[in-house]
């Protein structure tokens, strides 16, 4: 018999679901490896102990938007399997979480559903004024002379050149990168690195492999710090002046530190097109996380000579989707209210930095990728933001995706996107040829 949980989700009886704990000891997946389901189409969880000790008491958790619990309790094991199944009943996502061991030493493993996916929704509209913002911010930053400055170094490849590069930004800020691109030929397509979440240096090969393909790749620092210091002095910045930075100003829209990072991102795309050595035909922006988060923005806040974006498991995606029970992106300004700020402020800066409001605007082919484990950049929240662009799009669904480094990351999670984006996308953009999008 199915017991009702609430108005949307159902929890059939504890069957057999699979679960792998330590060293795959514990796992658990839904019946279908993709993952999508339809509304109100029964998901049944597998989860399988493989150790030959006995089985520990796994309690699990379903929670709705990988944030709103529907319900909890323990699974029964039977010959090291157990089951359970639950469906969904409106467009959304499911994560399932388990846990074994005591409260000091627990193994904890997920997975994850999504339920008609093109249907999901944002969960608050843009602001009203959220265009003559951003147009206000492009008009203060074109105000200050780009300032570019090269400075050529020696990567020990007479096929490349290479050199470091910062520009001026907003308010006495500055962009420091890295710029590569072959040694011979006069014009190449050009391609935009944009970084994940962190602090530290850049490594040069992040360009210099791209040359080698033919790119005139730009990689540039998420934050106003020179890219190539030692590791001591990014870990003082982590430590001390960008300290939990994603929330430095995020109760104003005026003061988000995402302000100067946005506008960086602007900035060094419009310095490629302005390069002589830029083909004027092909320029692509790319990023994972963070980078995801700055890719997408940009593609919407400078629409006109973008070719392509590709985005792995994108930040920044529908931040207030809290308000109707599911988790905001990274970097989950939602919650980040303490030192008395106002949680109703932070709440409506965040909308002017929200992925979700700049994708209506993006205008080329875009290819993201979007993990239903991710707990750091979560699903519905990525799918929402990704079903509001109109321009030719592909979404690839990682059924066993968390998010970079998680534990029990399977190696094969991101193969899937990396497929698309390395032997498929870039190959078939380098020729300056469409994207090759697949619906």
């Amino acid at each position: 018999m199915i017991m009702s949980l609430n108005k949307n989700i159902f929890l059939a009886g504890l069957m057999s679901v699979t679960l792998t704990i330590r060293a795959q000891e514990l796992t658990v997946a839904p019946d279908k490896a993709s993952g999508v389901y339809e509304i109100g189409q029964m998901v049944h969880w597998l989860a399988t102990w493989s150790s030959n000790s006995p089985t520990p008491e796994v309690q699990f958790r379903l929670l709705s938007g990988g944030l709103t619990e529907a319900t909890h309790g323990y699974l029964a094991f039977s010959n090291h399997l157990a089951t359970l199944d639950t469906k969904l009943e409106s467009p959304g996502t499911m994560l399932l979480e388990l846990k074994a061991g005591n409260n000091d030493s627990h193994l904890r493993v997920t997975a994850g559903i999504v339920v008609a996916p093109k249907q999901i929704m944002v969960s608050a509209p843009q602001p009203a004024d959220f265009e003559a913002f951003w147009q206000a911010k492009l008009i203060e930053l074109e105000k200050i002379p780009v300032n570019s400055k090269l400075e050529s170094v020696d990567v020990g490849n007479a096929n490349l050149s290479y050199w470091k590069i910062s520009m001026d930004n907003i308010r006495g800020t500055h962009i420091h990168g890295q710029l590569a691109r072959p040694a011979q030929g006069k014009k190449f397509p050009a391609l935009l690195i944009l970084q994940y979440a962190g602090v530290y240096g850049l490594k040069t090969s992040w360009v210099t492999d791209r040359a080698k393909d033919g790119w005139l790749a730009l990689n540039i620092e998420a934050h106003d710090l020179p890219i190539d210091r030692t590791e001591s002095f990014y870990q003082e910045q982590r430590n001390g002046a960008l300290r939990e930075y994603q929330s430095i100003g995020n109760d104003d829209r005026d003061t988000s530190y995402f302000l100067r990072m946005y506008l960086s991102c602007f900035r060094a795309l419009q310095y490629l097109t302005q390069r002589e050595d830029w083909d004027g035909k092909t320029l692509v922006v790319m990023g994972d996380s963070q980078g995801g988060m700055q890719a997408l923005m940009l593609a919407g806040l400078h629409p006109q000579q973008i070719t392509a974006v590709n985005a792995l498991l994108p930040a920044g995606c529908d931040l207030n989707g809290p308000d109707i029970g599911r988790a905001g992106g990274w970097p989950n300004w939602y919650f980040s209210t303490g030192g008395g700020k106002d949680p109703e402020k932070v709440h409506q800066a965040s909308r002017y930095y929200d992925v979700a409001n700049f994708t209506p605007s993006i205008r080329c082919p875009v290819l993201v990728g979007v993990g239903l484990r991710d707990e750091t950049c979560p699903p519905a929240g990525v799918i929402a933001a990704f079903n509001k662009i109109t321009s030719p799009k592909e979404i690839i669904i990682l059924p066993k995706s968390a998010h970079f480094g998680t534990p029990h990351e399977d190696p094969n999670a991101l193969a899937a996107f990396n497929g698309r984006r390395w032997k498929v996308w870039m190959p078939t953009l380098i020729r300056g040829e469409p994207a090759p999008v697949q619906n």
